[in-house]
């Protein structure tokens, strides 16, 4: 099975961004699926074109993508990609948004179909920081996450989102390790 896995560039001032670090991290290989990696602009509607036109030459199996969560102890598998832009925080090319679909005829909603549930308790049982989360906000990330889940039946993968939390509450070795448990799950 071939994964495409993407991490942000840094955003809102850092120089860093703890979701492309720990990405940057995995091996080529886990679980015996091929990994291909992808770092994407904090950039509404950009990041999302980045990724089909990533996924449409490889073709993988498996899409996910990853962010940074601020105020996030714990890695977290997002349920629920929702049709909506709201950001008091600029992106990289200065957009904001106060509320406003991110697709006018789109879904409201897509609910991923990946084992959340099972990627949370793998990382548990490894010691590490995990829960469910229902919504992957407003933002860039939800941008990408709504992005990719409507893309997902048409381009023949499955889709998922995971936040990250910031690298002064879990370095970036064990966030890979995060998502390296997330990937076994599949």
């Amino acid at each position: 099975m071939t994964i495409l896995i993407t991490g942000f560039e840094p955003f809102g001032g850092d120089t860093v961004n703890p979701s492309w670090e720990a990405v940057e991290l995995l091996p080529e290989g886990v679980g015996g699926h091929d990994i291909r990696k992808l770092r994407l602009p904090v950039v509404f509607g950009r990041c999302g074109e980045r990724l089909m036109a990533e996924a449409e030459r490889l073709r993988p199996d498996v899409v996910i993508a990853c962010g940074v969560a601020g105020g996030r102890a714990e890695v977290t598998p997002e349920l629920v990609a929702v049709n909506w832009r709201m950001a008091a925080l600029a992106d990289n090319a200065g957009a904001r948004y106060d509320g406003q679909p991110i697709a006018q005829e789109g879904a409201d909603a897509f609910m991923t179909r990946l084992p959340v549930n099972d990627m949370v308790r793998a990382m548990r049982e490894a010691g590490l920081p995990a829960r469910l989360s229902l919504s992957a906000g407003a933002y860039v990330c939800n941008d990408l996450y709504y992005a990719l889940m409507a893309a997902q039946e048409r381009m023949g993968y499955r889709g998922l989102f995971i936040h990250v939390p910031p690298l002064s509450v879990l370095p970036a070795g064990e966030t890979a390790r995060a998502i390296a448990c997330c990937l076994r799950c599949l």
